[in-house]
């Protein structure tokens, strides 16, 4: 299975840009710097593709830079047909992310209770740590992350509320494996700009330059 690109050093942190719709923004985004491009396939975001979009999008990626498709309480029929990275979003059980065939990303919005339990399950390769209404674009409390990173084992990828203004304070801070935005690179609601997505990936490079 692909793993996400390696940023060139000494550059470390990995960037997923979330919510793309088109091919020409996904190469956009991996221009500007992404190591995943994430696609939805929930129907309540406005982000929402269908399967045909997906692999539309997923032929043009580059080999190094993998399309994760995000779901949200997905059926077992349609986890079947996954057989790449797929991040679940919902309130999938333990035993329903073990039914996955690719690798998981498992969505949480953060308390320490659900960063205990997902880094505890043998069937998720990534944890993503959003803030309070997973995907809604709010921040959490980086401090609490913080105190419990020596108990994490799994790479962590951050979410929630990140912008090209707030994700450098992000990775200096915490140091994760990946960031995520969706909302902080759109000009409108869904609607994703070339300009911030650069901004956002500057800005990324500019925090780990500092940090390494």
């Amino acid at each position: 299975m692909k793993p996400w690109r390696q940023p060139e050093a000494p550059m470390r942190t990995r960037i997923k840009i979330c919510g793309i719709q088109d091919p020409e923004m996904a190469l956009i985004a991996v221009d500007a710097g992404a190591s995943a491009i994430g696609l939805v396939s929930h129907r309540a975001s406005p982000r929402h593709l269908e399967s045909v979009e997906i692999q539309t999008i997923m032929n043009e990626l580059p080999e190094d830079v993998p399309a994760v498709q995000v779901f949200v309480d997905p059926s077992a029929e349609t986890m079947s047909q996954v057989q790449g990275w797929i991040q679940l979003h919902g309130e999938e059980s333990e035993q329903v992310v073990a039914q996955a065939r690719g690798p998981v990303v498992r969505g949480i919005s953060f308390s320490t209770e659900a960063v205990r339990r997902w880094n505890a399950c043998p069937s998720v390769d990534l944890l993503l740590i959003d803030g309070p209404g997973k995907g809604a674009g709010r921040t959490f409390d980086h401090d609490q992350l913080l105190e419990l990173q020596s108990e994490i084992s799994k790479p962590i990828v951050v979410a929630g509320g990140l912008d090209p203004d707030t994700v450098g304070e992000a990775i200096t801070a915490l140091r994760p494996w990946g960031v995520d935005v969706s909302s902080g690179v759109e000009s409108g609601r869904g609607i994703k700009d070339p300009a911030r997505i650069k901004a956002f990936c500057e800005a990324v490079r500019a925090a780990d330059s500092i940090s390494n």
